[in-house]
């Protein structure tokens, strides 16, 4: 008995001394949370530049967010609709008109640190043709939002009854770099489901369900 009253009380010292540390580590989280994860990616690609600047929709890169469960990251081919053409910064671009016409000369072409590693993963040459001598490789993003393996959540039935991007990840069209904005937490969907419910999506009344077996089954 006196065994595990000096076990209790070194459990409700440690825990103690936990709860008081908390604010010392800035942010806690539950295991599986990861809100906040702002990684590095491959290509320093800036959302606030093309979904702020530029208001280019999230869906014509994550097209398949309409039709499948999946947002999906575009393909390089997508990138390429634009950057076949526009190579770098608008200002480097200039300054080298700029520079040309003051030479006496034709503008040299002028490609980006970011857009090269694009015309190199798709093996372009300075021509944006194939290039025989080099191997296409795969753009490695890195994911940033991840669901359990027990969790079913569909992009499409989400964002087919208007539920904005933002919802659930936030001002992406702010961020250089995205980060992850909520915990995915099952709290905290199932208080947007109830939330939704109440005063509906986009104007249009929904039920949205907060039954177990809609995510989990």
């Amino acid at each position: 008995m006196k065994s595990h009253l000096v076990t209790l009380l070194l459990l409700i010292g440690l825990l103690g001394s936990g709860f008081t540390l908390l604010p010392k580590l800035g942010s806690a989280h539950i295991p599986g949370n990861q809100m906040g994860y702002e990684p590095p990616q491959p290509i320093a690609f800036s959302h606030r530049l093309h979904a702020g600047e530029m208001q280019i929709p999230c869906l014509y890169c994550h097209s398949a967010a309409e039709s499948s469960r999946h947002a999906a990251i575009p393909a390089a081919s997508t990138c390429m609709n634009c950057h076949r053409f526009v190579t770098s910064t608008l200002g480097a671009l200039r300054a080298e008109d700029k520079l040309a016409q003051d030479e006496h000369r034709r503008p040299r072409p002028v490609i980006s640190a970011e857009l090269q590693k694009l015309y190199d993963a798709l093996a372009l040459n300075s021509q944006m043709l194939r290039d025989p001598q080099k191997t296409p490789q795969p753009i490695a993003w890195t994911r940033i939002y991840r669901l359990p393996d027990f969790v079913y959540f569909n992009h499409s039935a989400h964002v087919n009854v208007g539920v904005a991007c933002q919802q659930c990840h936030g001002p992406v069209e702010t961020m250089d770099r995205v980060r992850q904005m909520p915990d995915l937490s099952m709290g905290w969907c199932v208080n947007c489901h109830r939330s939704a419910t109440a005063a509906g999506v986009a104007g249009k009344p929904v039920q949205a369900s907060i039954d177990c077996s809609t995510c989990h089954y």
